[in-house]
């Protein structure tokens, strides 16, 4: 067996915790979000739409002003499908390169759900990436793949989806 086989299968596909995984023969999966997520999963996505919905304060840690990259979860799976179909053996990046401060996320969540909880801040955790930001440069060249779906939209859909599953709070 060669060794670039090994990433073939799902190395991690949720990390507690984590926002991130390997997927595919080598793809690197970026802060996704979207239907289907745990409420209870911790990432930003659904910790701001639960504590949103609920009516309790958003949590940001630091100032907010660290930035993230959100990949809506169809946008993937598009991109997994595209690198099944090529000979490539290598990790490419799968994710959204358009960056959001965690602030802003906050507030665009906030807007979305209509919700009027407070925006808290607690103090930044020391191993707390400044920016995520992927490089999907080698997607776009080997795949012709990039993300379609903007943030908000994706929201909206990840929001009515939390209202369903939440019980319409």
């Amino acid at each position: 067996m060669q060794p670039y086989l090994a990433m073939a299968t799902v190395c991690d596909f949720s990390v507690p915790g984590g926002e991130n995984f390997v997927a595919g023969n080598g793809v690197f999966c970026q802060n996704t979000y979207g239907l289907c997520m745990d409420p209870k999963d911790g990432r930003v996505v659904s910790a701001f739409i639960v504590q949103a919905l609920r009516g309790e304060p958003l949590t940001v840690f630091g100032d907010g002003s660290q930035t993230r990259s959100f990949c809506y979860v169809d946008d993937l799976i598009e991109g997994i499908r595209r690198l099944m179909e090529v000979d490539y053996p290598y990790p490419v990046n799968l994710g959204n390169p358009e960056e959001y401060r965690v602030l802003e996320l906050a507030q665009l969540v906030k807007e979305l759900t209509g919700s009027p909880s407070p925006i808290v801040f607690r103090p930044l955790p020391e191993d707390d990436p400044k920016q995520r930001r992927p490089d999907i440069s080698l997607a776009r060249r080997l795949l012709g793949w990039e993300p379609r779906v903007p943030v908000r939209e994706g929201l909206m859909r990840t929001i009515a989806y939390f209202r369903e599953v939440m019980g319409d709070r």
